[in-house]
C-alpha cells in the first residue's frame, strides 16, 4: 500500500491541522486560574475530553460552539467556580482562535496538488470558517458534525462522509485515505467502515490521551507519522521512485 494509490484524503481537522489542544487550553485560562490546586496542561484535558466526549454523546445535533460553552459551564460546576454565560460564551466562539500547527499551510498546499482534501470534523460549519482561513486551502468539501447532527465516533458521521464522496465524487471506501490523530474519534471508525488510514500522531512525545478519550481496543493504522510534513515527505519519497 502507497500513499499515491488514494485520490482522496479525508482529514480530521482538531487535533490534526489545527493545534486545538493548545486552542483548548488557553481558552481554559481564565477557569483555570480560579481553581483551587493546580492541573497540568494534560490533567486539565484529560478533564475537559471526558466533559466534552459525554456532552456530545447528550446532545448529537448541538453546534459546536454552544457545546463548548456548556462543557465550559460543566468544567466550572465539577470545580465549584462560579461562571457568568459570557465567559462559557468566550470559550465557546473561541475555535477561530486556536493555532495551526506549523507544518499545516505548507502540508496542504502540497497535498492538494496530487489528492482531493475534504473534511470531516465535529465542529459546526461557522467555527470552521475561521480555521479555514488558517489553512489557506480550498478544500473540495467539508463535511461537519453540524451537517450530520452527530459528533464522531458516532458512525452517522462516516457514513455521511462516504455516501457523498460516491455521489458527489463518484469515489469509492477504496479510493479515501482517512488522515486524523485522533484513535478515539477516527481511527477506530475508520476501521469500522474498512477505511484505510494514516495516524498524524500529534502527541508522539506526550504521554496520555490529551484532549480525547482512549480508544476501544486498538485500532488497526495503515500508515503512522509524527507530522503532517512527514507524511508529505513520504509522499514525495515515492514519486521520486516513480
Amino acid at each position: 500500500m502507497k500513499l499515491s494509490d488514494f485520490k482522496v484524503l479525508t482529514f480530521d481537522c482538531y487535533g490534526t491541522l489545527i493545534d486545538w489542544e493548545t486552542g483548548i487550553f488557553n481558552g481554559l485560562k481564565p477557569l483555570l486560574a480560579k481553581r483551587k490546586g493546580e492541573l497540568t496542561k494534560d490533567q486539565a484535558l484529560e478533564i475537559y475530553a471526558r466533559h466534552e466526549s459525554d456532552q456530545q454523546a447528550t446532545t448529537p445535533d448541538m453546534p459546536y460552539s454552544q457545546l463548548l460553552a456548556v462543557v465550559y459551564k460543566r468544567l466550572a460546576n465539577e470545580w465549584s467556580i462560579p461562571v457568568a454565560n459570557y465567559e462559557a460564551n468566550i470559550f465557546g466562539a473561541s475555535v477561530p482562535d486556536w493555532p495551526e500547527f506549523p507544518d499545516s499551510v505548507e502540508a496542504l498546499a502540497y497535498l492538494k496538488q496530487h489528492f482531493k482534501l475534504v473534511i470531516l470534523s465535529n465542529v459546526d460549519r461557522v467555527s470552521f470558517r475561521g480555521s479555514n482561513a488558517r489553512l489557506k486551502v480550498e478544500f473540495d468539501a467539508i463535511y461537519s458534525a453540524q451537517d450530520v447532527g452527530a459528533y464522531k465516533p458516532s458512525r452517522k458521521n462516516f457514513d455521511y462522509m462516504i455516501a457523498h464522496l460516491e455521489s458527489d465524487f463518484g469515489l469509492d471506501r477504496s479510493d479515501i485515505l482517512h488522515t486524523a490523530q485522533s484513535l478515539f474519534h477516527d481511527h477506530a471508525s475508520a476501521n469500522d467502515f474498512g477505511l484505510a488510514s494514516a495516524w498524524i500522531d500529534r502527541r508522539h512525545n506526550q504521554e496520555g490521551w490529551g484532549a480525547t478519550m482512549p480508544p476501544p481496543g486498538t485500532p488497526k493504522v495503515d500508515f503512522h507519522f509524527e507530522s503532517m510534513a512527514a507524511l508529505v515527505q513520504a509522499h514525495r519519497d515515492e514519486l521520486a521512485k516513480i
